[in-house]
């Protein structure tokens, strides 16, 4: 097949299935409801076969869109929907990303977004040029693919434990100042398809509307950082001391969405943006991680419908009609923008694994390549057949990033486990050790709990996977194992089979079944401690087999309940 005439032809419309539409009385509705059931069905499936579950909501999104039989849901709502994921995904990340963050980035972030983005838009026209298209649509084509998803790239660093370290900060500033760099592209996109369809733009009026977007971003960035930061964090502080949660509920969810949105009304700036400063200009504050709770259930729900709003808009038919245009798409954005990223940042100076993790993070795209296709087709710069790539892109290099993050950042972890000779070597400079204890987690409760053991001649040895902790960890020369403590190899490391005792202090009970369970696969005769948050979760542990399980709630209401009967101060005329 002639690869430019497979580019030029027009798209194929979705084949109607008018009998099995969703109702037309309740399109928004209909849509949350296809595109979240769906979406569990097939993330249930993913899940039974051990692959990532954004696999599973992607094809949920192909199953309930335009281009397959079956029920067929509203694609631009569940695009407007998909936007609220966004929003909130982007506040709860500035919740944990100061300004002291962002500015100590910089120095990579910076010059390393803007090189990446010169090499993916010079990979894209070339391929255009190959496809007979002209330069116009080849620099809007490479542009397209130069900039990663958002909700992809945060969902990586959550699962991976990423999100508060060095190298998952230095992501994170490097998709902000991709971000902006797509801002501005969409600013002037209408002026250069004037230039490049023969409307005359003068260099006055071009630049013009330059400075008039930096203008307006950096005026949206100072009022963040010069009232925000003192009106916003007040405004949630009054809430908080309403004692109404459903009223701090109600005020975190207006302050992300409302500065989302008036960022991009006012200032033409990204929803993303304008949440994410709203989450930074609030997260150095105490009522943050509270904040973050609450944002938690809906941030999940709407991140899953950007997957499935994604899938949606995917025709299948243009794997076939335009086999090796897809191959080439697929390999600039996963291989091309990797091995370039891979680059830039060892050229920087940055160890390999902090590379490693920035080019498996950014191997995708996004909302603003299809911005940028859906206003690049609309003004006629770019032909319909590159918004299929894109979207052919975007969909395949979303379902292999996962895949890609956990091979790449996860095979060459920040910091290694202490080895067995190590160990052996410390617990010999310890002196006699009267048994092993496993305890898995070192967070809050951990670290209390690796305080307490501290004194005692028991050998601990900590299971954490996020790689600051572990670190933390080994710095106060203690024994860390990193890894997820439901993999029988982990547990492995950290000398279960020795282990007299396995404590395990995460808060989530039911994870902590899976633990368990494995714990007691491999040593029968462990004796295992959990914690809890509700009586589900006690009773599901005692099931698995937990000898002990401790519920918070429970034991702040014997604590409070022995303070009052040990408690002998006088009210009034009555002892106490």
């Amino acid at each position: 097949m002639n690869p430019a005439a497979a580019g030029n032809r027009p798209r194929h419309p979705p084949k109607p299935h008018q009998e099995f539409d969703l109702p037309h009385g309740t399109p928004l509705v209909a849509t949350v409801v296809a595109g979240l059931v769906a979406a569990f069905a097939m993330g249930a499936l993913a899940h039974r076969l051990k692959i990532s579950p954004v696999a599973g909501y992607l094809f949920a999104g192909v199953l309930v869109g335009p281009f397959t039989p079956g029920v067929v849901a509203d694609s631009a709502l569940a695009n407007e929907l998909a936007e609220l994921g966004v929003i909130l995904l982007m506040f709860g990340v500035g919740l944990h990303f100061s300004v002291r963050d962002l500015l100590s980035v910089r120095k990579i972030a910076l010059p390393g977004a803007v090189l990446q983005i010169a090499l993916a838009t010079a990979l894209g026209a070339g391929l255009s040029a190959w496809l007979g298209w002209s330069l116009a649509a080849g620099l809007v084509f490479g542009l397209a693919l130069s900039v990663a998803s958002t909700v992809v790239l945060l969902r990586a660093l959550q699962l991976g434990k990423l999100l508060e370290t060095e190298r998952g900060r230095i992501a994170i500033g490097w998709l902000i100042v991709e971000d902006l760099a797509m801002v501005l592209v969409l600013v002037l996109l209408p002026a250069l398809a004037g230039l490049a369809n023969g409307r005359a733009q003068s260099s006055v009026d071009l630049a013009w509307m330059v400075g008039l977007t930096l203008a307006k971003v950096g005026g949206f960035i100072a009022l963040m950082l010069i009232v925000g930061k003192r009106v916003i964090p007040a405004a949630l502080h009054w809430a908080a001391h309403t004692g109404s949660r459903e009223l701090f509920r109600l005020a975190v969810l207006a302050i992300a969405l409302g500065v989302a949105f008036g960022a991009a009304y006012f200032f033409d700036v990204s929803f993303a943006l304008g949440a994410f400063f709203a989450g930074m200009v609030m997260g150095e504050r105490q009522l943050s991680r509270r904040a973050a709770e609450e944002t938690l259930p809906l941030r999940d729900a709407f991140a899953v419908l950007f997957f499935v709003s994604v899938g949606m808009l995917f025709d299948p038919a243009v794997v076939l009609e335009q086999g090796w245009a897809v191959l080439a798409t697929v390999l600039i954005v996963v291989v091309g923008k990797s091995l370039a990223a891979v680059a830039i940042v060892r050229f920087f100076g940055h160890p390999l694994h902090t590379a490693l993790t920035v080019a498996a993070g950014l191997a995708q795209i996004g909302e603003f390549s299809f911005m940028l296709a859906a206003l690049g087709v609309q003004l006629g710069v770019l032909p319909e057949a590159g918004r299929d790539l894109i979207l052919a892109g975007a969909i395949f290099s979303i379902f292999a990033n996962p895949l890609l993050f956990r091979w790449l950042a996860g095979r060459h972890s920040v910091v290694p486990s202490i080895a067995s000779s190590e160990r052996e070597r410390r617990a010999a400079d310890d002196g006699p050790v009267s048994e092993r204890v496993v305890l898995v987690g070192y967070g809050r409760v951990g670290r209390l709990v690796a305080d307490g053991l501290a004194p005692s001649t028991r050998r601990l040895v900590i299971v954490e996977e996020r790689a600051d902790l572990v670190q933390r960890a080994q710095d106060q020369g203690r024994e860390a194992v990193a890894g997820n403590a439901s993999n029988p190899d982990v547990l492995e490391e950290a000398g279960i089979r020795e282990a007299t005792r396995l404590m395990i202090a995460i808060p989530e009970g039911f994870e902590a079944g899976v633990i368990a369970q494995r714990a007691r696969q491999l040593n029968p005769e462990i004796e295992i401690l959990a914690r809890a948050h509700s009586d589900e979760e006690v009773d599901h542990l005692r099931r698995i087999g937990a000898d002990h399980v401790v519920m918070g709630e429970r034991e702040i209401a014997r604590r409070l309940l022995e303070l009052l009967e040990s408690s002998r101060r006088p009210i009034g005329n009555v002892a106490v």
